[in-house]
């Protein structure tokens, strides 16, 4: 098929409007939604995001839909994976209610999924969520962040808080922006939070069943004060590394390097951009970095040292992922459109480019891009919005050809969350 016909045909979201809803209190349909299947039972793994242990990887879904407009937030989704990729139908809700840990006998209103990784070492991924503990405004406030252990039979159990020792803290900002990495190479998951100061709280892995870290000093110097992941190890010296932002939103960010003392050294300066992927696109031995623009999407190859190159395309929000399992990965950009640029030996490029088709009216983002179905090639997760009770969620499969199927694979609401 040629590229003019895929790029007529194929696959995602484009980025559109998003339709309002009709009336005040329309209710959202769930009729249609999977019959309820049992969670898979596993016995740990090493794959990520895998609640449950089989092997297969789960998604994560925040900002569910609701029965009618203004309603409650419901909570976090969670859809478990199967042998053959997600399964709509193997899902569970958690919600403050059911999973939050109290504080001073006050459940929160707010519960959403911040970070996922095994936290203990038990072969079972751990979900971070971040809550709304009370805070009188005096002092120093405390911790928002709260650990849901992964286990056979996925996220069952109550929340944890997770224990920041006063040493690791600075100043009287609240702990938070969790990002997993094993930064100290032990193979033990650890977690940057974010501080303030220009510092950062650096929690020793592995974790306790109370939310305790093993180890905890004094806050890190950092180029930034806002961590930021995924997580992953640019040069291949076995200490995964991470990227600091100066400031939420459109602001410029630095490669920041793991090693025996954790994240402490500063790479790659990386330019202003609203976003940052990190992925192997094609140029040489060590990971490259895209940095979102309004102008251009901005690129740093072979980190930390960083060759600058560009790439003619705005990127509001990017993710990349090796789709055809080629060794090199593709970039997927959301501006005014969703646009996925392949990878050839000489990196990135806008030829080829393929324009993203709406499965459905409204606004897409990209949700997760990762192996879901375990063929050794990434796939994409996009949910497209049609305001607070409407959305559809696609799957799109990746094939030795990239991302090539006309259909998803599979699509769902997540309305379903709300059937009994």
């Amino acid at each position: 098929m040629s590229t003019a016909a895929l790029c007529g045909t194929l696959l995602l979201a484009a980025c559109g409007p998003t339709a309002p809803d009709a009336g005040h209190a329309t209710p959202t349909r769930i009729a249609d939604a999977p019959a309820r299947l049992p969670v898979p039972h596993g016995k740990g793994s090493r794959t990520p995001d895998d609640f449950n242990g089989d092997g297969h990887r789960d998604l994560v879904l925040n900002d569910l839909v609701k029965e009618q407009r203004h309603a409650d937030d419901a909570g976090i989704g969670i859809v478990y994976g199967g042998p053959h990729g997600l399964t709509p139908g193997a899902r569970q809700l958690l919600s403050p209610k059911k999973q939050a840990a109290p504080t001073k006998g006050q459940l929160p209103a707010v519960f959403g999924a911040e970070e996922s990784c095994d936290l203990d070492g038990d072969g079972f991924t751990d979900l971070i969520v971040s809550t709304d503990p009370p805070y009188d405004g005096q002092g120093r406030p405390p911790v928002p962040l709260q650990i849901l252990f992964g286990s056979p039979a996925g996220l069952t159990g109550r929340a944890v808080k997770l224990t920041v020792p006063d040493r690791a803290r600075f100043g009287n900002d609240w702990p938070d922006q969790p990002v997993c990495g094993d930064f100290d190479g032990d193979g033990k998951k650890d977690l940057v939070l974010h501080a303030s100061g220009g510092r950062l709280s650096y929690l020793r892995g592995p974790f306790s069943r109370k939310g305790a870290p093993r180890a905890a000093g004094a806050p890190l110097p950092s180029p930034g004060e806002v961590p930021t992941g995924p997580a992953a190890d640019v040069d291949g010296d076995g200490y995964d590394d991470l990227v600091v932002r100066t400031a939420e939103g459109t602001g410029t960010s630095a490669v920041v390097l793991g090693g025996p003392a954790g994240p402490t050294r500063t790479g790659a300066v990386l330019p202003t951009g609203a976003d940052v992927a990190l992925g192997r696109f094609g140029r040489g031995r060590a990971l490259d970095a895209a940095v979102g623009g309004t102008g251009e999407t901005s690129l740093r190859y072979d980190l930390p040292a960083a060759t600058r190159a560009g790439l003619a395309t705005p990127g509001s929000m990017l993710d990349a992922a090796d789709f055809d399992g080629d060794g090199r990965d593709e970039l997927v950009s959301s501006a005014s459109r969703l646009r996925l640029f392949r990878a050839g030996t000489a990196g990135l490029s806008t030829k080829g480019a393929l324009t993203v088709v709406p499965p459905a009216p409204g606004t897409t983002r990209v949700l997760a891009a990762g192996d879901f179905d375990g063929d050794g090639r990434a796939d994409l997760v996009v949910r497209t919005y049609r305001g607070e009770t409407r959305d559809t969620v696609a799957v799109y499969r990746g094939t030795k050809r990239g991302l090539l199927e006309a259909k998803p694979a599979v699509t769902f609401s997540s309305s379903a969350f709300l059937a009994p």
